[in-house]
């Protein structure tokens, strides 16, 4: 147990308030340059007292990244993903907790090891399923020569082809599965004693309603957290919406920013790529800020 003292408190406060002031300052940055006009914005210094340019500049932004189009196919994105990563999460943990079949501790090992392979590395397989997605069966069928024996007896040639680029579904779907979440609803589930699923048992409850009924409201704060991550996450992604979406239409807010980044010979008006980028942070924000509550609450949980 360590010793409070005055000094100590001192210290501590002095310490988070330094902390306090290195994370806000990019953002007050941001925040000032996106108020200034153009000539201010670029003087060497840039003031740090807020301009009077900051509707102008927002105003330039919207338009020219069409932000309220991308910001909606931003939310819908971001929420499919965390909603997905949620449900299949919690459902390939409870099989590997509460189903006894060989090899569920290799399964879950192999799904761990994805931990260390992060998506960049890993985007030519999701890629070719978003391209595809019927591609696998294809090989099949290919390898097997089924499609030689029908291509020789009809003249058809069989060639399966569903292809999910700009779509909501290509961009969503393959992002869904998560070893993180696996991992932290699998250590959740590991607390729950034994009594309780023998009396869900005795009182004539399936595996589904088991899941549904008692562990899903256990397990809300976890669910929470686990979202309010994910979402965050996807909000941010740039490099799997740049590759799926061919078509500006279905691009997300974050992906626009590029537009609003001055070029090597364009006008230098950083303050309008400031205002953008105000914008585009703000809902991860407000989703943050909402859930905060339960997301603390599931890291200090005592039953866990």
């Amino acid at each position: 147990m360590v010793e409070r003292t005055p000094l100590f408190d001192v210290v501590s406060q002095i310490v988070l308030f330094l902390g306090l002031l290195t994370a806000l300052a990019p953002f007050a940055i941001v925040a000032i340059a996106a108020t200034h006009d153009i000539r201010t914005v670029n003087l060497v210094p840039m003031p740090l007292v807020p301009g009077r340019h900051f509707l102008d500049n927002l105003a330039e932004a919207w338009a020219r990244a069409d932000l309220g189009h991308k910001i909606v196919n931003s939310i819908v994105f971001a929420a499919g993903v965390a909603l997905g990563k949620v449900v299949i999460a919690g459902l390939s943990a409870f099989s590997l907790v509460f189903f006894r079949y060989r090899g569920r501790v290799l399964i879950f090992w192999l799904i761990f090891v994805t931990l260390m392979l992060p998506l960049e590395v890993r985007i030519v397989p999701p890629y070719a399923v978003a391209a595809n997605v019927l591609s696998p069966y294809q090989t099949i069928l290919d390898l097997t020569g089924i499609s030689w024996l029908v291509e020789q007896a009809t003249g058809t040639r069989i060639a399966l082809k569903w292809g999910l680029l700009n779509t909501y579904t290509g961009l969503i779907l393959p992002l869904i599965a998560t070893a993180t979440g696996t991992f932290l609803y699998r250590q959740f589930f590991l607390t729950i004693p034994d009594e309780l699923v023998e009396a869900a048992k005795m009182d004539g409850a399936g595996a589904l309603r088991f899941f549904k009924d008692i562990l899903v409201p256990l397990s809300r704060t976890n669910m929470a957290a686990l979202g309010t991550i994910m979402f965050v996450w996807a909000w941010n992604q740039y490099l799997w919406p740049l590759l799926v979406t061919t078509d500006s239409s279905h691009g997300t807010a974050v992906m626009e920013l590029k537009e609003l980044i001055p070029g090597a010979f364009g006008i230098p008006d950083w303050n309008v790529a400031m205002a953008g980028t105000l914008v585009i942070m703000l809902p991860p924000l407000v989703v943050v800020i909402l859930m905060q509550r339960c997301f603390v609450r599931a890291l200090i949980a005592t039953e866990k």
